[in-house]
């Protein structure tokens, strides 16, 4: 029997035909599994790239953010998946987090907290380590640009308040969110950033820029200060 690997894509079976149905019905009628079949090519022995696909996603619940997170290593440690898939996998995470972050439009226009999450998450790119951001904003609430203001050690990180409205007057911004990630995976303010939100905020009516949230970003969940009632200090 000739595996997939050694027949054209016409003569894959219809469950592992993914680059046609892209062409067929446009890229967003695929799965993630059918997306990442597309740069696999093919999977060991009988398996189907699709097949092979489904079960990288499984391992990490098919959360891409913790796929994103896989080494080389831990992506070859499925069947089917040498070093030339496992660096296509990673590359093609590596632009889709480049391109969430490229220059504001439509798209960057805070509304809810749940939109600053999903701004300043492909961010953290290392999640081990606390990382510092501040989305600068302009009287629509549309992102001007979004800046890492530091980048700490697990305990610890800095956020020099004369730095931060430094660079809102430069950018002419009206107000700003705030955002770090706990490397415990717990998102839960504790009396440090409780007294850092305190402070900026303060600063910003001197400053007359607002700061209307501070987000905290967890293993998978986030604690909005603004949601929280925890901003009108």
């Amino acid at each position: 029997m000739i595996s997939n690997e050694h027949k054209t894509i016409k003569h894959w079976a219809a469950d592992d035909r993914p680059r046609e149905k892209m062409m067929a019905k446009g890229k967003g009628a695929l799965s993630n599994a059918e997306l990442i079949a597309i740069l696999i090519g093919s999977g060991p022995g009988g398996q189907s790239a699709v097949e092979l696909a489904r079960e990288v996603l499984s391992a990490v619940n098919d959360n891409l953010y913790d796929l994103s997170k896989l080494s080389i290593d831990e992506l070859k440690q499925h069947k089917g998946i040498g070093e030339a898939k496992a660096i296509s996998i990673m590359a093609a995470l590596e632009l889709g987090r480049r391109w969430s972050i490229t220059s504001p439009d439509e798209r960057h226009t805070i509304v809810s907290s749940k939109d600053a999450y999903d701004c300043f998450l492909p961010l953290i790119d290392d999640p081990s380590k606390e990382h510092f951001l501040v989305a600068y904003l302009n009287h629509g609430n549309k992102i001007i640009k979004v800046e890492r203001i530091s980048t700490g050690s697990i305990t610890n990180t800095l956020a020099d308040p004369k730095v931060i409205f430094k660079k809102a007057l430069l950018k002419e911004a009206t107000a700003i969110m705030l955002c770090h990630n706990h490397p415990s995976g717990v998102a839960r303010p504790s009396t440090d950033d409780k007294q850092l939100t305190q402070k900026l905020v303060k600063a910003g009516k001197i400053m007359d820029i607002a700061v209307i949230d501070h987000i905290i970003i967890g293993e998978n969940s986030y604690f909005s200060f603004a949601e929280q009632g925890l901003m009108n200090y």
